[in-house]
């Protein structure tokens, strides 16, 4: 039998910040996101000023799990075993015979890369967080423009993007409120932000409680860090955690080793000099999961002190800190909340003046199941009818019971439970679906043989 997970057996809990502890209004931040990259690309690189008009529709394009072919401008949904499900060139869909023509069924040429997460590719880029979505619009927008003038053989923009990025997202882009992002955070956090329930901050105060050793552990910078987490936590944030670490530049910060990312001190949100160790509990800036795990030996006072690493990112923090550190991980799966019904959002009619350059709509729901896309969990497989016999799950959908060990929507999710809790976990030994929380997707259960699988399972269990 597969051994059960339970909180009360971890020595350290981990968590990232950005949609984990922190969850944003989708909505809000994706139409920031999108506006902050456009609006460089159109005043600074000269793209189409077309790029900044978003209609409500565009956003269905929106799907986690996509990867884009920089060169060529296609955007993929891949199968389990790296053939393609769905594709686009730009936005617009290609019909599952063009996919068959141009593709086959055969394994899509970066997927040996691709599907080891080592890094990012000068080749093509893998979408799976909320930060990332709109940039996938833009990019399929930047595709349909380009063609609009002439159609490309290759595409060069990815270069025009990255700066975007950087303009917005620079380590002193915060402080010397540049770019369109985090003035805009800044001015009005209550927009952006949702609050943290008090079930949340009553389960850290509770985990804290127990002996427990709490890690923050965010890619964001430190002057961000602090502005979310005083919203959503409080002034007092810092004393829920023992150890926080910004700018860790995940998945680097499991992947290297101490001499290629050393920890730093922090000084008014600037970075010091580099420490030869991590010595005692406190602030920090970058470093290593290795130096790490040695300062939770002497805290916990245990040669393999156990950690558990709550994430949203797939490629920064679920496959990396299971891969490279061995540790327990639970991925924050918001596609849960929806159990993948299509929820559109519908906002309700405003005067012109008020609606701005979105015109007043929304993007989806974040949980919405893509119209263009499918779920993110199954789909067809490509020049078949869409019959039960030929589903099949998509790449993302076999990433999480091979790297996590619990999925659940939130944390709120799992709040409310006492800490020796004992979940069931993905298992090569157990069914695909054992270790989503509170249930597997509806998806993943329609099919027939599965749902008898299920059954099966769970009279097992209860004759054990």
């Amino acid at each position: 039998m597969t051994r059960p997970f339970s909180l009360a057996q971890c020595d350290a809990l981990g968590f990232d910040l950005d949609h984990t502890l922190c969850r944003y209004n989708l909505p809000e931040s994706a139409r920031l996101i999108y506006d902050s990259f456009a609006r460089y690309l159109v005043t600074e690189k000269g793209y189409d000023k077309e790029l900044l008009t978003v209609t409500p529709e565009s956003w269905d394009f929106c799907c986690k799990g996509l990867a884009l072919d920089l060169e060529d401008g296609n955007f993929f949904k891949l199968a389990g075993d790296g053939t393609i499900l769905r594709a686009s060139h730009g936005t617009k869909s290609m019909t599952p015979e063009e996919i068959l023509e141009i593709y086959g069924r055969r394994e899509w040429k970066h997927f040996k890369t691709f599907s080891g997460m080592v890094s990012r590719s000068a080749k093509y880029y893998y979408y799976d967080n909320y930060f990332d979505l709109p940039g996938a619009l833009l990019c399929a927008r930047i595709v349909d423009c380009l063609d609009k003038h002439d159609r490309q053989t290759k595409y060069d923009f990815w270069k025009d993007v990255i700066a975007a990025i950087q303009h917005n997202y620079k380590t002193s882009a915060f402080k010397e409120n540049g770019g369109a992002y985090f003035p805009e955070v800044k001015n009005d956090p209550a927009k952006y932000l949702q609050s943290c329930p008090e079930s949340v901050k009553k389960w850290l105060r509770q985990l804290k409680n127990a002996g427990k050793v709490l890690l923050l552990i965010t890619s964001s910078h430190s002057d961000y860090c602090r502005l979310l987490c005083e919203h959503i936590l409080g002034n007092d944030f810092a004393e829920l955690f023992d150890i926080v670490i910004t700018n860790a530049l995940k998945p680097g910060f499991f992947s290297h080793t101490p001499n290629q990312r050393p920890f730093r001190t922090l000084e008014n949100d600037e970075e010091q000099e580099a420490l030869p160790s991590l010595d005692k509990p406190g602030w920090y800036s970058q470093g290593n999961a290795t130096h790490l795990y040695e300062l939770l030996k002497k805290m916990t006072g245990k040669p393999e002190p156990k950690v558990v690493y709550f994430g949203d990112s797939m490629h920064s923090d679920i496959f990396p800190a299971h891969h490279y550190s061995n540790w327990e991980t639970v991925f924050i799966l918001e596609e849960l909340r929806g159990d993948e019904v299509m929820m559109l959002v519908e906002t309700e009619p405003e005067p012109l003046e008020k609606k701005g350059k979105y015109e007043g709509h929304h993007p989806k729901a974040p949980y919405s199941v893509s119209k263009q896309w499918g779920s993110f969990f199954v789909d067809s497989i490509s020049g078949l009818e869409s019959t039960e016999e030929t589903l099949t799950d998509t790449w993302s959908c076999k990433c999480i019971s091979a790297y996590s060990t619990i999925a659940i929507p939130s944390i709120e999710a799992i709040a409310d439970l006492p800490l020796d809790y004992r979940f069931t976990r993905f298992s090569s030994n157990s069914l695909e679906t054992a270790g989503y929380y509170p249930k597997p997707p509806r998806v993943l259960l329609s099919n027939g043989f599965r749902l008898n699988n299920v059954s099966k399972h769970m009279r097992l269990k209860e004759q054990s």
